[in-house]
């Protein structure tokens, strides 16, 4: 479908004198860690057209040209009274620059944070704007009369939601979407959304639980039958469920004992991303993050933040050889109230240098801080691979917390415990050793894998276990292709090894490992009994791991004598 549709403007009637305007493409448009999924999205904007008539939300770059020859399509941009803005980004500079200058009375309707971006992005650019600062309204006539709630966020911190009674549309901007490219308006069937949506949340959402959960209270005021999100299908038979998964999600989040206080500045984007991806890692091992904006965050905040976490990680840009005044203010405050004992982390972005990040590093080194990753430097933009490494230091730093922290209780004599009876039994369940490789683009991933079952015969499936702390977890979406190598009883021990031990993030799984590629594109062991080329055709969340479901559309046997590799444990509370 790419091939044929790259990009367009999907217009589409949704309620009494409010339209959507769909900028789609079906390719990916850049590096970020929620396009990952590489499954394209839609950048949805409003237009209502009551007496007076508003924007509500405009593209990113990528579609200005193409949004506002739509647009002009529909109405005469000069006719169009305000632009609501739900958040504001470097990105949607262009679109919004090339608006104004063909419609220069349109008032843009922001946060006040919003309104600070405004005047960095537009520079020379003449504007007017109307500053929401609490729960104000704007009158369009014929009925709609526009309600604002700030709904701010470390991610986002200008995010601002708008209310109209009249349609019961709310619109949510970055809450409920997700980045998929298709030709449905609403949600339709939107159990076969779950995936991603999930996706979406765990990237954008999850790292900023505590001011998501006040954000949903307060629009859980305005009795919405349609979610007018910034991305994807718009939430219309959903909105009970879609809500309820997010209180849900939220409250997992919210109630994890062990905790990361995550702090960063950004001046241009990149940063945040990195912590984004540097988030994503920590909380898909079951370590919570508090994610915090030092830029618009109070010193109170982040010292409590800090004093009730069991690990701490900053970044930083480097502006002009130096790391941000409200970074430095940031570090005295973590130097001043953290315990030595708790786990570190830095990393940054940077142009030129990078000098913010090794002031960073020095600072805790000094300190006698432990450090969970290695300090991640990144030039300019963070690239697909990049954002792997930071996913995976992530990772490693959550599961460094959980092991300095972890308290061994006194085992029960053997069959004393109802547990321990049941986790011998569970633990009789015998597996066959596998390897489980993938390969997407310029990212690959293996792990040891003994979860392993036939489940159907035609067509022909299987499923694996994935821990969700595994590395390899976000390169195994719905979709996604990988070979299953099973190995041979009594030349196992080596694979054995190489995909047992750590891997430093970012670090090749292949190095020394003979392979060669799939029809698929991924890697096989050549020194395996069998394998398989399997495309994941479900996906379902079970506890502690993900449990995929995959047809396998092509295999062969490399070893015709051989038997399989099992392997046989004592306990089913661990592998």
């Amino acid at each position: 479908m790419s091939s044929t549709r790259t990009k367009d403007v999907q217009v589409f009637p949704v309620a009494d004198n409010t339209r959507v305007l769909r900028s789609r493409t079906w390719d990916r448009l850049k590096f970020e860690i929620e396009y990952a999924l590489k499954k394209g999205t839609t950048a949805n904007s409003y237009l209502i057209e009551g007496d007076k008539t508003a924007l509500i939300d405009i593209p990113g770059e990528s579609f200005s040209d193409i949004f506002l020859a739509a647009l002009s399509q529909r109405i005469d941009p000069q006719t169009i009274d305000y632009l609501i803005l739900g958040h504001i980004n470097p990105n949607r500079a262009s679109t919004l620059k090339k608006l104004l200058n063909i419609a220069p009375q349109i008032e843009v309707v922001c946060s006040n944070p919003g309104a600070v971006s405004l005047k960095n992005i537009l520079e020379e650019i003449p504007f007017k704007t109307m500053v929401i600062k609490g729960e104000d309204s704007l009158d369009l006539g014929n009925g709609h009369n526009l309600e604002f709630i700030l709904t701010p966020n470390p991610r986002y911190p200008d995010l601002l939601c708008t209310y109209d009674p009249k349609t019961q549309i709310l619109y949510t901007d970055k809450l409920f979407g997700m980045h998929v490219c298709g030709d449905r308006v609403f949600d339709e069937g939107w159990t076969i959304d779950n995936d991603d949506r999930r996706y979406y949340f765990d990237c954008l959402i999850a790292p900023h639980a505590r001011q998501i959960e006040t954000a949903l209270d307060k629009i859980a005021e305005k009795p919405a039958k349609v979610y007018g999100v910034g991305h994807g299908c718009l939430v219309k038979y959903s909105v009970k469920e879609l809500t309820t998964y997010y209180r849900e999600w939220l409250k997992t989040q919210n109630t994890r004992e062990i905790r990361t206080a995550l702090i960063y500045a950004s001046a241009y984007g990149n940063t945040a991303t990195i912590a984004q991806a540097i988030a994503k890692g920590i909380t898909k091992a079951g370590v919570a993050v508090e994610s915090i904006n030092a830029e618009f965050s109070d010193p109170d905040t982040i010292k409590t933040a800090v004093e009730k976490a069991n690990g701490v990680i900053m970044g930083s840009p480097t502006l002009g050889g130096h790391a941000p005044t409200q970074i430095q203010t940031a570090l005295g405050i973590v130097l001043n109230n953290t315990n030595k004992t708790k786990l570190a982390g830095v990393f940054g972005s940077y142009g030129w240098s990078g000098e913010a990040i090794d002031i960073l590093e020095s600072k805790f080194r000094n300190a006698g801080y432990s450090f969970g990753f290695e300090p991640i430097r990144v030039k300019f933009k963070p690239t697909d691979e990049i954002l792997k490494t930071c996913e995976e230091a992530g990772t490693d730093f959550a599961q460094g917390l959980k092991k300095s922290l972890r308290v061994r209780q006194p085992k029960l004599a053997k069959g004393t415990s109802g547990t321990d009876r049941t986790e011998q039994a569970l633990g009789r369940i015998v597996g066959s050793l596998c390897i489980v490789t993938t390969k997407q683009e310029e990212l690959s991933g293996a792990m040891l894998a003994s979860w392993v079952s036939q489940a159907t015969f035609n067509p022909p499936g299987l499923t694996v276990a994935v821990a969700k702390e595994r590395a390899i977890e976000s390169l195994l979406h719905v979709g996604n292709k990988f070979v299953l190598n099973i190995l041979q009883e009594g030349k196992h021990i080596s694979l054995m090894k190489q995909f047992l031990k750590p891997f430093a993030p970012g670090e090749d799984r292949f190095v020394g490992v003979a392979t060669e590629e799939a029809e698929n594109g991924c890697p096989i062991l050549t020194e395996a009994l069998a394998y398989l080329e399997c495309r994941i055709d479900q996906r379902m969340e079970c506890g502690d791991h993900w449990l995929l479901y995959a047809v396998a559309e092509k295999g062969k046997l490399l070893q015709s004598e051989g038997v399989t590799a099992l392997h046989h444990r004592k306990s089913g509370s661990h592998y």
